[in-house]
């Protein structure tokens, strides 16, 4: 990655206000052919950092280290990422981070680091590479704006139920995508139950570009509710776009997502999320779909023949931001003109009924395949559907998401 952000629109949007510093290190000289404003903030004075040895951002005690985690980047796209510790210089002294290193597609070596220090220091260098100019960094703003409101409007004993449920609703709102973007040539829908009015609920989805081609998506979950899973859930949909410019590998863009949640998963209020991330890349022929599951229940692929399928291949992954190396699970698969992929909340499948959770059966398989073949527009509304059916045992959020490729 040797060319500059604004050749590259992407970039420019997600990875150079993104909440963490990302380095693109040539193999060669181990000089830094890009940095984004994060990484320029922290250099000591702040700079472009652009052709500077990497070594030299760091303590001068730390060389070997850094030498040792940029020849121990890996280039497999299913290996796990180099980590290391070591102290940037900073304009207010060295501080303590933790890297994690693997080598792009067009041999520099990326390396990510996130500060090891408190919460405050994170937020302040979150606010710092934020840019006015960035869709993202405009929505991250109006969220952690809507957060303090509510939390002071929390704290007022006379506050009216009313205006607190107003604040919980313009908070909920900037943690989501205020329009559901389609790739060309495709079809999306989506929806969202919250589960309390007087609460900001966890779950979270978006689709978005990635270049000309590629397309993002996910759907997921972080733990808890209220105003400590809202700014979580900020982080988390900010990082997911950020890191899908970095690396187009659905593995390894979970794998920079649990980076930078580890450090929250401390405490005594720890914070994870379930997620499932994908790239799809469509055509006139059919749509290539690459997936990633942390944890989340898998999606169900509905085909034009009329037959539908959980995606089994991603059972078996791990959270994400809980565990230093967690195990992430992927699968590749193709939808055909007429083909709809359907993601989902444990919401949905873990809804009170009569004898126990909704889906301990495998009932939401045999109701989605009772619709089969459909659209994305029609699968989501048929979901809907069943969602407000369940009345009071309905106790968690509820998210839904479908791509489809229209006949």
């Amino acid at each position: 990655m040797t060319a500059s952000p604004t050749e590259y629109p992407d970039l420019a949007d997600y990875l150079e206000t993104a909440p963490l510093a990302f380095y693109a290190v040539r193999a060669d000289d181990r000089t830094v052919a890009w940095a984004n404003a994060a990484a320029r903030r922290l250099a000591d004075p702040p700079a472009t950092v652009t052709g500077t040895p990497f070594r030299d951002l760091f303590d001068v005690a730390d060389g070997p280290v850094l030498a040792a985690l940029l020849s121990a980047a890996p280039s497999s796209a299913d290996a796990s990422p180099a980590v290391a510790t070591a102290r940037v210089r900073t304009p207010s002294g060295a501080r303590s981070t933790h890297l994690s290193a693997n080598v792009g597609r067009d041999g520099t070596v990326r390396v990510a680091a996130v500060m090891s220090e408190s919460d405050r220091s994170r937020d302040r260098a979150l606010a710092d590479a934020l840019s006015d100019r960035s869709a993202a960094a405009a929505a991250l703003t109006r969220s952690r704006d809507a957060l303090v409101a509510s939390e002071r409007a929390r704290a007022s004993e006379n506050l009216e139920g009313a205006q607190v449920r107003s604040l919980a609703t313009v908070l909920q709102r900037t943690l989501l995508p205020p329009v559901l973007a389609s790739p060309p040539g495709m079809e999306t829908a989506a929806y969202y139950h919250h589960a309390s009015p007087d609460e900001v609920g966890g779950d979270f989805y978006d689709v978005f570009p990635l270049d000309g081609e590629a397309w993002g998506f996910f759907l997921g979950d972080v733990s808890g509710k209220g105003a400590g899973a809202a700014a979580v859930t900020s982080l988390t949909r900010y990082t997911l776009r950020a890191a899908a410019v970095f690396d187009r590998d659905p593995i390894a863009v979970l794998q920079n997502l649990n980076t930078v949640l580890l450090p929250e998963f401390r405490g005594d209020d720890p914070r994870f999320c379930t997620v499932v991330y994908g790239t799809v890349v469509p055509s006139a022929d059919g749509a290539v779909v690459d997936l990633a599951g942390g944890g989340h229940p898998p999606p169900l692929h509905v085909r034009a023949d009329g037959s539908a399928r959980y995606v089994d291949d991603l059972l078996g992954g791990q959270l994400v931001g809980g565990l230093p190396t967690p195990h992430f699970t992927s699968h590749r698969l193709t939808l055909s003109p007429g083909d709809v992929l359907f993601l989902y909340s444990d919401g949905v499948t873990e809804a009170r009924v009569a004898g126990g959770r909704y889906d301990d059966s495998g009932d939401l398989l045999t109701y989605v395949s009772a619709a089969a073949p459909t659209t994305a527009t029609d699968l989501v509304e048929r979901v809907t559907a069943l969602v407000d059916g369940f009345g009071d045992g309905l106790q968690d959020d509820a998210a839904l998401l479908a791509l489809g490729l229209p006949r």
